[in-house]
């Protein structure tokens, strides 16, 4: 899959200026943004009408980036990850009051997704740390699989858009808690 490796950088920029952009992902686009704005997270759920107690999903290309996040976890639920990581499956992991409220929502568990496709993994590699990912679409819409889509949905209300095509997978990414073992969203 081809992307350009400036439209990386500028997606970078972007989100370290505080800027709410859209992103291809393994199945549908993305928006993403700072984790740790206050400003941007809550600008990014305003655009898609997203309650704040929903939560929102971490991403990154490298689990490195979840630091902290994955301490607590036995060896037993490493494997778990692992098994499935990078790759579209999301994991709901206790955050032990790690994240802030505004990435947890009403939750005492954080969604993480290692992801495989090659320009998110390069945006965080590039950004340096994960980023928040939602589907770039506003609540009860259908998910966008093409850059067309988003635009239609969000305008020029966009910091930046950009980076190629999703990673062709039909199903938004799986969702497993990990602590019950159960599929909270089927593939």
């Amino acid at each position: 899959m081809k992307f350009s490796p400036l439209a990386v950088q500028q997606a970078a920029r972007t989100i370290a200026a505080g800027g709410v952009i859209a992103h291809p992902t393994e199945s549908v686009w993305g928006l993403a943004c700072d984790p740790f704005n206050a400003q941007a997270v809550e600008r990014l759920l305003r655009l898609k009408n997203r309650p704040l107690e929903k939560g929102l999903i971490l991403v990154s290309g490298d689990e490195r980036d979840f630091g902290a996040l994955l301490d607590n976890l036995s060896g037993a639920q490493l494997q778990q990850l692992h098994a499935t990581w990078p790759g579209p499956v999301t994991w709901l992991v206790p955050h032990f009051g790690r994240v802030p409220a505004w990435i947890s929502g009403a939750h005492h568990s954080v969604a993480l997704r290692c992801t495989d496709h090659p320009f998110t993994a390069a945006l965080t590699r590039a950004y340096g740390g994960a980023i928040v990912s939602t589907s770039a679409n506003p609540a009860g819409s259908q998910a966008a699989r093409h850059k067309y889509q988003v635009l239609r949905y969000f305008g020029d209300e966009l910091d930046f858009v950009g980076g190629g095509a999703t990673g062709g997978r039909r199903a938004p990414s799986e969702i497993r808690d990990l602590i019950s073992g159960g599929v909270v969203r089927p593939s």
